[in-house]
């Protein structure tokens, strides 16, 4: 049987997902209870909300384009 002339090889894909995976953490990272009009939750500004959640999600979508821009193994 012919092997199929993928764009993305096995790495390609490992990576993406490991990518994806930093991407959503990041954003798990930011959720949270927000404040109502009654009562002001200053959890809102915490340095895991406001620095280390954006920066991992920074992170994650970096090794996302890498995924994308890494050259597959070609067997000929």
């Amino acid at each position: 049987m012919s092997e199929r002339n993928l764009a993305f090889g096995p790495i390609n894909y490992i990576v993406l997902g490991i990518g994806l995976l930093i991407v959503v953490a990041g954003f798990i990272l930011m959720a949270g209870d927000g404040s109502t009009e009654s009562a002001f939750n200053p959890e809102i500004f915490s340095d895991l909300r406001i620095k280390v959640a954006p920066v991992t999600t920074l992170l994650g979508f970096i090794v996302v384009i890498a995924a994308i821009l890494i050259k597959p193994h070609r067997h000929e």
